[in-house]
């Protein structure tokens, strides 16, 4: 009898558990909360600065004293240079966040790592070969330009890479544009099967885009400020395009499939100019090497026959 009450227990417990998780599982019991539905629309969102999550200073002591000093070194370095608004315009066209300040503080070390390497080579002439400190101090005023003047050249380098990158993807991105428009898609439901479907530097562009227009910005404005943000004229037309089409109601998929052919043709121009460029730059050394050359090879047995002869 025992043994009966402790299955009839057992049992008991289960078919309760099982009535339980039942009535927890019911559609009513699943609705989604605040945070849920909010979730998809600002999962596109850029992060924000890492400056913004903690205010605790970074590395101490350190972090204490180097801020300042680099803040203040890179205020003298923006007054003696300037061009603010090109350094924050090749930010964005890099994917980077616009912070002026923050570069001439990355220019600022950049100086002081090559006032230092100047330094050093500096002071090993003087060592090795008794050189005066004439040599040091030119070499670490020398060492120091090249510091500030190469971040800047890499973040233009930057930029430039990227806006290749993106040039290189924007066919196949227009052309899926255009293949989920013409499947029923409308313009934002096509921006986000193509994001979902699609890696690198347009797509992550567009997820920008993509989540302006969730965040309550209308679709023209999001992808203008995408225009805004890089520095391709095809780009430029490209987004016009698609503005005028969503305004005035003209087909999206026959305007994103002539912006990529017209992308192509501009690719293959572009490749053809350059091969030219290639081609009159191989012509230096053939002309100044080894035409020379050869005409000493097809010369020099005729001299040294007329000077055996004599």
């Amino acid at each position: 009898m025992t043994s009966l009450a402790r299955q009839g227990a057992i049992l008991g417990f289960v078919l309760g558990l099982g009535l339980a998780l039942a009535w927890a599982g019911l559609p009513r019991h699943r609705r989604q909360r605040l945070a849920g539905r909010v979730l998809p629309y600002l999962r596109d969102t850029p992060r924000p600065s890492r400056l913004l999550e903690d205010d605790r200073p970074v590395g101490g002591a350190i972090g204490l004293l180097a801020g300042p000093v680099l803040r203040d070194l890179g205020a003298v370095v923006e007054r003696v240079l300037g061009g603010a608004d090109s350094v924050r315009r090749r930010q964005l066209r890099a994917g980077l966040p616009a912070d002026v300040d923050r570069f001439r503080a990355e220019q600022v070390v950049w100086g002081v790592v090559g006032a230092v390497a100047g330094a050093a080579v500096g002071t090993a002439s003087v060592v090795l070969r008794g050189a005066g400190p004439f040599p040091v101090v030119v070499l670490t005023v020398v060492g120091a330009g090249l510091g500030v003047t190469g971040a800047d050249y890499l973040l233009s380098r930057r930029a430039a890479r990227r806006e290749a990158r993106m040039l290189i993807e924007f066919p196949t991105i227009a052309e899926l544009l255009a293949l989920a428009v013409g499947a029923g898609e409308g313009a934002v439901g096509a921006l986000d099967r193509v994001c979902r479907l699609s890696r690198g530097e347009l797509a992550g562009e567009l997820r920008r885009c993509l989540a302006d227009a969730r965040a309550g910005a209308n679709l023209p404005t999001a992808l203008s400020g995408l225009a805004d943000r890089t520095g391709l004229p095809s780009l430029r037309r490209f987004v016009d395009g698609v503005v005028i089409a969503v305004e005035r109601g003209t087909p999206l998929a026959d305007v994103l499939r002539a912006q990529a052919q017209d992308v192509r043709e501009e690719g293959r121009r572009a490749l053809m100019e350059a091969g030219g460029r290639k081609e009159i730059a191989m012509m230096v050394p053939v002309v100044f090497l080894i035409l020379p050359v050869t005409i000493l090879f097809a010369v020099f047995p005729g001299f040294t026959f007329f000077r055996f002869t004599l």
